[in-house]
Formats: structure tokens, sequence, C-alpha cells
């Protein structure tokens, strides 16, 4: 899978629903319930960030989800590219992005959303046939404003910003051309995760499900 095929299966994902859930998982056993409560809202494609022990079991458990479209999150290493395809994670997104991590994901045929947060980032990454690109740390990196302005001098590239964004200002990235989805942790809270509580995640993913795109 070249670079470009990855962009084209990434830029399908991202198309799915306006938001991306981004989630930190620590018990396993909640991830198929959790996946399930937010393809019923309407958010079929899911980040499991690699950050805790019980990721790769939450993407196993995940990948079973009918509708749904587990990714792994946080992609730093090779043997990180390798775990989450054999977990079945349908793709892969990474904080910034190394040769070794590309190639890796050629290997593996893991599509691919590598993170950006500078112009010679994302041209750096455009170079090498990715036009799908995370841009990471979005709110600190700049905001909707930055975004805004590459969209003139690099028109060729299309964003899934992430990294601070909330209800309160996901509707100012969405309405940019440039910006195909948002990623966010704000649908499935911590204590509703605690809780079990799946309708109100599923009211929240819906809300997000029906945020307007520019």
């Amino acid at each position: 899978m070249t670079p470009s095929e990855q962009s084209a299966a990434a830029e399908k994902i991202c198309r799915l629903a306006p938001v991306v859930p981004v989630l930190v998982i620590e018990d396993a056993s909640l991830a198929r319930p959790l996946a399930e409560a937010l393809v019923a809202g309407g958010l079929p494609a899911l980040e499991v960030t690699l950050r805790t022990p019980a990721a790769l079991e939450a993407i196993r458990a995940m990948a079973g989800v009918p509708g749904g479209v587990v990714g792994a999150g946080t992609l730093l290493t090779p043997e990180d590219v390798r775990a989450a395809k054999a977990a079945g994670a349908h793709f892969g997104v990474s904080p910034g992005a190394t040769p070794a991590l590309i190639d890796a994901c050629i290997v593996e045929e893991l599509p691919l959303l590598p993170g950006a947060a500078t112009p010679s980032e994302a041209m750096a990454l455009l170079a090498r046939g990715y036009r799908v690109q995370k841009f990471f740390p979005a709110e600190q990196a700049g905001g909707a404003a930055f975004l805004k302005a590459l969209a003139s001098p690099l028109p060729q590239i299309r964003f899934c910003p992430t990294g601070g964004i909330g209800t309160d200002n996901a509707g100012d990235y969405l309405s940019l051309p440039n910006v195909l989805c948002v990623g966010g942790s704000w649908v499935a809270p911590k204590d509703a995760l605690a809780r079990g509580d799946w309708a109100g995640i599923t009211r929240l993913a819906r809300e997000a499900a029906a945020l307007p795109r520019g």
C-alpha cells in the first residue's frame, strides 16, 4: 500500500463522520459496549490511543463491532504499527511522522493519518504522498486560524485536527474547506465511561455526528 493509497483510504475514513472519537481505554472490558454506543450514535471511525496497557486488547474487541472502523492512535514506532495491525486496527494515527514509521505502515498495509504541526512538516508528508494528515496539537499549534491560513498555499492537503477540540470550537474547524473531520475525546467522557452510561455516550455521539461540515 503506497502512501497515496493510504491517504485515499484515510480520506474515506475521515469522511465517515465529522468527529473521530479519540479514546483512552483503561479497562478493555468496556471497549466493545463503548464502540457499540458510539457507532449507534453515528460515529463509526474510532481511534484507540496506544497509551494504556489495555489499548491493544480494546482494539481487538472493537474490531468485531458491526459498522465500526477501529484505528490505533499514538503510533510512535514500527513495533507499534505491527502490534496495532495484528490487533485488528483498520488504520493508524500518529502525532508526528518518521521515515521508519511510514515505512512500517507501508509494509503492514495500514492506512496512516500522519501528524503535522508546521507547513514544512505538512509539505514533507505531501512529498511522500500523504494528502490527508492529522494536525496536532491543534489548539496549541495555532488552532483554526492557522489551518485557515494553510488552505491557500497548500490546497492539496486535507486535515483532521486533534488536540484541545470540544463542542465549543469544533465548528470553527469543521467550517474550513481543508478540514475533513476533527478528533476529540468529549464524546466519551471518563465519568460516563466509568458508569457505563452507554445511552449518554450515544447521545453525545449523535450530537457530534450532526455537526455541519464546510
